[in-house]
């Protein structure tokens, strides 16, 4: 059984800081909708305070995560130790988008690196944090980071970014409007 607490402990800070990948889960209130589940990796997450985390979003295919917590908030993050001890860390919180332009931008983009294909950045603030053993995940040993959506992004341009996210990010697989598409 998991151990739980209600806000980030320092040990859970070293442990995030040390993974090179985490999974972002989200779903619509409806029992209609798909669950989204997307692995993340680049450097991307921080923990901002014992209660709220944010990570840097590429433009990507889909726009799931936007979409579900505009409707609902509802948001968890994995962490699986692939290394080292076994270990596994869940981030349970609500979560809201954050966009170029808007008004936490400014203060929020200062803790990443900011990617040509940015999108947003997705802030959770976190009301439930577990740890289990993590007995059964693999070992396995990092060799590095893709470098595929820096190329793609380099070859699109800002502006076909900005239209692939126009054509590509407004709403969700299940038709729900993201923050992209409240603009």
């Amino acid at each position: 059984m998991g151990n739980f607490s209600s806000a980030i402990k320092p040990a859970h800070t070293d442990f995030i800081q040390k993974q090179k990948m985490f999974f972002v889960a989200t779903a619509p209130l409806s029992g209609e909708g798909h669950i989204n589940l997307s692995p993340k990796g680049l450097d991307s997450f921080r923990v901002l305070s014992q209660e709220r985390v944010a990570y840097i979003d590429v433009t990507g295919s889909g726009n799931e995560t936007s979409a579900h917590i505009l409707e609902n908030g509802r948001i968890t993050f994995m962490f699986c130790a692939f290394d080292g001890p076994p270990n596994i860390l869940r981030l349970y919180g609500k979560g809201y988008t954050v966009l170029p332009g808007d008004a936490q931008w400014e203060e929020l983009s200062g803790h990443f690196e900011i990617p040509v294909a940015v999108r947003q950045i997705i802030v959770a603030d976190i009301h439930k944090v577990q740890t289990s053993c993590g007995y059964s995940v693999p070992l396995y040993e990092h060799v590095g980071e893709r470098d595929h959506a820096y190329k793609w992004a380099a070859k699109k341009g800002e502006e076909g970014i900005e239209q692939y996210k126009q054509d590509k990010n407004r709403v969700s697989m299940d038709g729900l409007p993201t923050a992209i598409g409240q603009q």
